[in-house]
């Protein structure tokens, strides 16, 4: 079973034309619908107005988000009109502190969600709740590319960041599609336990289960040579020049990740390569 619907949500002016072109490439790839979402949002804390204000604040900020929103859309459909494949654009208002809800709401009822890198220059502080929201309580793989990358329609080489958790495989078996028809498929396992119980074979399994739905599948067993496995396995996909990096997300909790940093978060912040991932 394929990909037939994917959501894209744009709330940057800056990203949208980079956000839509990965979305509509790989919509138009696996021929799938494609449903955009423009999001202006009030970026203001309610309860922090300076002393005197009222609603009129609030209601001025919204009004700004709501022609935000509006003008989004309007670029997004423009932007559209050079892909062939189906799609349609709705726009609406959020406040930061609930962007993640309006977004879940939305990716429950696709297959995939595409979005630019959350972290780096110019990124606006709400992409970080898009992308959370997408992953959590959407339960839907995230699809994060580059804005200088430019994703194909169907990968050809693709990295799998194996360390036998619950999120590696889920976004697994949710990367399938992508993995039976790549022309090979890396299985990377970075400094594995020395008395686990697959010890003797590490990724053994895993690379049995993708060989059984046909995909062509090897180990790569690499020894941690870097501070962060991040950077081994990013490393490791430049030698490779593979084109996805399959992994989980946040095995640690969110804030963990936040304050001392994690495979995701580092994976966010300096990956130069599309990555798919589930948690």
């Amino acid at each position: 079973m394929g990909y037939k619907s994917v959501l894209t949500v744009c709330t940057d002016e800056t990203l949208l034309e980079s956000t839509i072109d990965h979305a509509a490439t790989l919509a138009t790839g696996f021929d799938a619908h494609l449903d955009i979402l423009c999001l202006g949002v009030d970026r203001s804390q309610t309860g922090y107005y300076y002393a005197g204000a009222n609603a009129m604040v609030l209601q001025e900020t919204l009004s700004r988000a709501a022609s935000e929103a509006e003008e989004l859309a309007a670029k997004a459909r423009a932007r559209m009109a050079g892909f062939e494949c189906r799609w349609a654009v709705d726009h609406g208002v959020s406040q930061l502190a609930d962007i993640g809800r309006h977004v879940a709401s939305r990716a429950r009822f696709n297959d995939l969600v595409v979005l630019p890198k959350p972290y780096g220059d110019k990124r606006g502080v709400e992409l970080e709740p898009v992308l959370e929201g997408g992953l959590f309580e959407g339960q839907v793989p995230v699809v994060v590319v580059p804005d200088e990358v430019t994703p194909p329609a169907q990968p050809r080489r693709i990295v799998i960041g194996w360390n036998e958790s619950a999120e590696a495989l889920r976004a697994v078996r949710a990367a399938l599609p992508m993995l039976i028809e790549a022309d090979s498929v890396h299985v990377v396992v970075i400094d594995p336990p020395k008395h686990g119980p697959n010890r003797s074979d590490p990724g053994g399994a895993l690379s049995q289960f993708l060989a059984r739905h046909g995909c062509k599948a090897e180990i790569d067993v690499l020894s941690r040579t870097l501070p962060r496995v991040s950077d081994v396995l990013l490393r490791h996909v430049a030698d490779l020049d593979a084109d996805m990096v399959v992994m989980g997300a946040y095995g640690h909790s969110r804030f963990r990740e936040a304050i001392l940093g994690g495979a995701t978060r580092n994976m966010l912040e300096n990956a130069n390569v599309t990555a798919f991932m589930a948690h």
